[in-house]
């Protein structure tokens, strides 16, 4: 008697163990499905501006791009205002943060753009974000392009439906768009020869 009830304790333990095994394995085949669905997708990201009804990226006529000044990471300050009053170049503004997977994967095009068109100004902004790990992935990618940490004043004054967001700002101060969503080299050719002729 003793020795059945041992041997079913013995059954029970390797049932409970083989299960516990099976699901393991089933999580892991699953991990990799799921990662590999991943690499098949690329780094590409939903456009935030696509699940809204109404068009976010279209602003108010004539409506002001808010001032704000920031020391860069190179140690000079970019005011807005000043740039626009002594510079009269567009300019283009991003928001981004290095724990943002869309932005870390936009920025590399954004840094191409900003080299293919030096009539622009382009300006990274790292919004809530640690600016240690803001200027170690900046560095990281060789951002050649204006980057500044935020102190609050940017993104209280560009609210964004979620990181990135991208404001394309005329000479005179107006927005002439916004971008919430990953942008590439090409979405950003088009966007500057549409809006700014270059």
């Amino acid at each position: 008697m003793e020795q059945n009830e041992a041997r079913d304790r013995t059954r029970a333990g390797w049932f409970v163990w083989l299960s516990m095994f099976g699901v393991f394995v089933a999580a892991v085949v699953i991990t990799l499905i799921i990662a590999n669905r991943g690499e098949s997708a690329g780094s590409e990201f939903p456009d935030l501006g696509d699940l809204t009804a109404e068009d976010p990226n279209v602003p108010d006529t004539n409506e002001l791009a808010p001032t704000f000044a920031l020391t860069t990471l190179e140690g000079d300050v970019f005011d807005l205002t000043t740039h626009l009053t002594d510079e009269r170049k567009p300019v283009v503004l991003n928001l981004w943060a290095s724990w943002c997977p869309p932005c870390r994967a936009e920025m590399p095009a954004i840094n191409t753009a900003s080299q293919r068109h030096p009539d622009v100004e382009f300006v990274g902004i790292a919004v809530n974000d640690d600016p240690d790990k803001a200027a170690e992935f900046a560095a990281e990618i060789d951002i050649s392009y204006t980057i500044a940490i935020d102190d609050g004043t940017v993104e209280d004054a560009y609210p964004v439906m979620g990181l990135p967001g991208t404001f394309f700002i005329n000479p005179d101060g107006t927005i002439a768009k916004r971008h919430f969503g990953v942008v590439t080299v090409d979405s950003l050719d088009d966007d500057i020869a549409e809006l700014f002729g270059s």
